[in-house]
């Protein structure tokens, strides 16, 4: 006996349509922020002072790049699929539930996108 739907069933979905990936995922995204987070702690602590130029020439350091890009987008996911879950949850009506997903991805894409384009900027050594 199957709990799932004859659609559910030729689709290869399961009642919650991919709910346990999205857990997955978003479980997997937070527990690689808990090292990238303290990595990122850790250096900005280590600088001798917090002034622009410094953080700059530090993050323009190939691995410490490597290291922002890796948490931009990763905290960038995550957040979006945080976001997900709650406007699933608490948005009732359908029609406005989709604009503010979509809104959402479009925000959270732009938002990483303007990140990882400052990083790679300072990596190059390009004027801000």
């Amino acid at each position: 006996m199957s709990l799932k739907s004859p659609l559910g069933r030729v689709l290869g979905l399961g009642t919650g349509r991919g709910a346990t990936h999205h857990f997955w995922v978003q479980r997997v995204s937070a527990v690689a922020l808990v090292p990238l987070g303290i990595w990122l702690l850790v250096s900005l602590a280590a600088l001798p002072d917090l002034a622009y130029g410094t953080a700059r020439a530090w993050a323009g350091e190939f691995g410490h790049a490597i290291a922002l890009v890796l948490v931009i987008a990763t905290a960038a996911y995550h957040s979006l699929l945080g976001v997900q879950v709650i406007v699933e949850d608490y948005v009732p009506q359908p029609g406005r539930k989709v604009v503010v997903l979509v809104a959402s991805t479009f925000v959270h894409v732009a938002a990483a996108a303007a990140g990882l384009l400052a990083v790679i900027k300072m990596a190059l050594g390009s004027a801000a």
